[in-house]
């Protein structure tokens, strides 16, 4: 058997191997070859290994190991693409680790990469037989755009593990709540013509004006209809993102597009939202017959809360030292609860450093998470 990977090796291998996904096709990657990595590792500890392609994408997967058998047992999860990267910014080769300053910088090293890593030494030296419940480890495509790889997983029900961890970077605070994500893009078909005769012609950029006041005021009905102490911020978001329209200063604008995303706190659906969004530009789409249209720019992803109740949560903050909390961002969490398991997002680095140029993993998370994983493996599965 080849010689397994230290810490530090694995870490570089992982960075090494680019995996970027992007709703860009010029970024955008298949991740085969950190799924093979993993493998590799993972076969070489005696897992027993599947690797999956993710229907509907260009060469991505996903990658299921399991050491032991029976039912239950505990799932360690995390996603294998990264974002893409502004080179310019970067300090160094984003896809080299540097040792430096107590760090180690790469992209992909605490946004999440980095946790195959911990979850490879704290899997050294377990033997099957020692194991009372399976130990499962998943690594999935596409997190950072459509969340593909978590999507075919959860409608897959292959598993049914009794609890979760996705090791996101959370600075191995145990998070139990996170907001959902939609984004949509609001378009204005107007008719152009010489800016001369106005009257000729409908501007779009004058109607989205109109639309944007709309949106603007839903906010505000957000803010104070809707509240959840958990968050530091409360209420559910609507930000205007991206807007495009018309093409010379002398042509009556005859089309402009508004891209817009909507986070919506635990217990609000999906279809409240686009019913809250279609109420709000209704007397627009009334004043100007289908000149107003709305639609999905990706599939939505929802909401996640774990009750403060459930064990798993007791469990981690014991063995972590910290107490639960919320986030705004969104992950897989919800997808991997659909497994019908207790879930949790708990992982080594901090999101401060996720999606920011010279991205990183301070030393001092190595010892702490790899006490951690191993703890969570003892409760779980020996």
């Amino acid at each position: 058997m080849d010689k397994l990977p230290n810490f530090t090796d694995a870490l570089k291998q992982l960075i090494a191997s680019t995996s970027i996904s992007s709703t860009q096709s010029s970024w955008d990657q298949g991740n085969k070859e950190v799924i093979t990595i993993l493998a590799t590792w993972f076969e070489q500890l005696g897992f027993e290994v599947k690797i999956q392609p993710v229907p509907d994408t260009d060469n991505k997967f996903n990658m299921l190991a399991k050491l032991g058998s029976g039912e239950g047992g505990l799932l360690l999860a995390g996603h294998s693409d990264t974002v893409p990267f502004d080179e310019n910014r970067w300090s160094s080769d984003p896809h080299k680790i540097i040792e430096k300053d107590n760090k180690f910088f790469g992209l992909g090293t605490c946004d999440m990469k980095g946790f195959f890593a911990f979850i490879l030494q704290a899997c050294k030296g377990l033997s099957e037989k020692s194991l009372t419940k399976p130990l499962y480890v998943l690594a999935t495509a596409d997190e950072e755009t459509t969340m593909a790889g978590a999507r075919f997983f959860a409608d897959s029900q292959e598993i049914k593990p009794d609890v979760a961890i996705i090791g996101e970077p959370t600075s191995l605070v145990p998070v139990i709540m996170h907001k959902g994500h939609m984004s949509h893009r609001i378009s204005v078909e107007g008719q152009s013509g010489h800016s001369s005769q106005p009257n000729l012609g409908i501007n779009a950029i004058e109607i989205m004006y109109q639309v944007i006041g709309q949106l603007i005021i839903l906010k505000e009905k957000f803010a104070a209809n809707y509240n959840n102490q958990a968050f530091d911020v409360t209420a559910p978001t609507l930000n205007l993102g991206a807007i495009k329209g018309g093409d010379n200063a002398n042509r009556i604008c005859g089309h402009c597009h508004l891209d817009i995303d909507m986070r919506s706190l635990p217990g609000m659906t999906d279809d409240e939202l686009i019913s809250l969004l279609s109420e709000a530009l209704k007397p627009l789409a009334q004043k100007y017959p289908t000149r107003i249209t709305f639609e999905e720019l990706h599939p939505s992803s929802p909401s996640f809360e774990q009750k403060t109740s459930s064990e798993l949560v007791t469990v981690a903050e014991e063995i972590s030292g910290h107490s639960c909390c919320a986030v705004n961002y969104a992950t897989e969490a919800p997808y991997i609860q659909q497994l019908g398991c207790q879930t949790i997002v708990m992982g080594p680095g901090s999101i401060d450093q996720a999606h920011q140029p010279n991205e990183f993993l301070a030393f001092s998370e190595v010892d702490k998470t790899d006490r951690l994983l191993v703890k969570m493996i003892q409760h779980y599965c020996l």
